[in-house]
């Protein structure tokens, strides 16, 4: 199974009642990043046969900003594995139940994303932790066989951009005017 770790795109400041703060959509930057997020990932031929999310506005428009316009057709699923306030054992469980598909796209908070993308890296039996970062908009993909798990490649938001930017370039030389 390819796993694929996504969190959030920008959502603008957090807000100071949590309440309101789980109800805060994506912002105008956000919403751009997903779109271009997903022309990268339709680029690469990339086709989720599941889609995962976290149940806050800011994850789940996200998930459907990348779903949608990479081609994906059926409903976003909710999940409180992903919350903000979901466990690492939470986390495996929702692995251990969607490992019956090939494509998996999870949309999470950080920093229990970035713990459960450590936690798939480094066994939980081990003393050992990895640590991870992922900014805004970051994916990572890991495949994913029985036991083991590999980090096969991670996208930065500053790639994502560089990568849309130049493949939507006009195709057209540029020529002189004079």
């Amino acid at each position: 199974m390819n796993l694929f770790i996504l969190r959030h795109a920008s959502a603008g400041t957090r807000r100071i009642n949590p309440l309101l703060d789980v109800r805060r959509p994506l912002d105008k930057e956000g919403k751009q990043y997903s779109l271009q997020l997903a022309y990268i990932l339709q680029a690469m031929k990339i086709q989720f046969d599941v889609i995962l999310s976290s149940p806050l506005k800011r994850a789940l428009q996200t998930a459907q900003l990348v779903g949608t316009e990479s081609g994906y057709e059926a409903p976003v699923l909710l999940s409180n594995a992903l919350a903000p306030s979901a466990t690492i054992t939470d986390f495996h469980k929702l692995v251990q139940e969607v490992q019956v598909h090939e494509n998996v796209l999870v949309v999470g908070h950080s920093p229990n994303i970035e713990n459960f993308l450590g936690s798939m890296l480094v066994p939980t039996s081990s003393h050992l932790s990895a640590n991870v970062r992922l900014r805004k908009g970051s994916i990572a993909r890991v495949s994913v066989q029985r036991s083991t798990s590999t980090l096969m490649w991670m996208l930065d938001p500053r790639t994502v951009r560089a990568l849309y930017a130049t493949s939507t370039k006009s195709s057209r030389r540029k020529t002189s005017r004079k």
